[in-house]
């Protein structure tokens, strides 16, 4: 005798095919976030050791001994510049940047205070899908994202 009722694999079939794909564009949208952020933090430390490492070439330069007080003249704001983008005083080679898209402008050197130096990077960070979300009214929606890193040290 055949028992009649529910046949569970037949009432099953493609049900997986279906998951998947309501899942699939889910979790590809949400790796891409967290590769988009971990390349975000690549960055923001990338242009912290650039900001340590000016900060740390110009203390040392900055001080003289002879008048008692920094001098921070324009061929020291120069290569301390460099150093920060370049990671060279001077940049005969034509060395990439230490992040992709950073110039000598967005560094920043000042005196502070009659002993400290500061050394400011300003950096927008842009995912790699684009600058700007597309909106169907209205403006569009930026992505970049402003990184700044910002170091202050004695001059030695």
């Amino acid at each position: 005798m055949r028992r009649g009722g529910f046949n569970a694999s037949k009432a099953q079939r493609g049900l997986a095919m279906m998951e998947l794909v309501i899942t699939l564009p889910l979790l590809a949208l949400l790796m891409l976030a967290f590769g988009e952020f971990g390349r975000m933090l690549f960055q923001y430390n990338s242009l912290m050791q650039a900001s340590r490492d000016a900060g740390r070439f110009v203390a040392s330069q900055a001080w003289n001994p002879t008048l008692g007080k920094l001098d921070l003249n324009a061929t020291l704001l120069s290569q301390t510049r460099n150093v920060a983008v370049y990671g060279v005083p001077a940049n005969p080679n034509g060395y990439p940047s230490v992040v992709p898209g950073l110039t000598t402008g967005n560094v920043t050197v000042a005196a502070v205070g009659t002993e400290h130096v500061q050394v400011r990077i300003q950096y927008t960070f842009v995912p790699v899908i684009g600058s700007a979300l597309p909106a169907l009214y209205g403006s569009r929606t930026p992505l970049g994202l402003t990184l700044n890193s910002t170091v202050v040290m004695r001059a030695l």
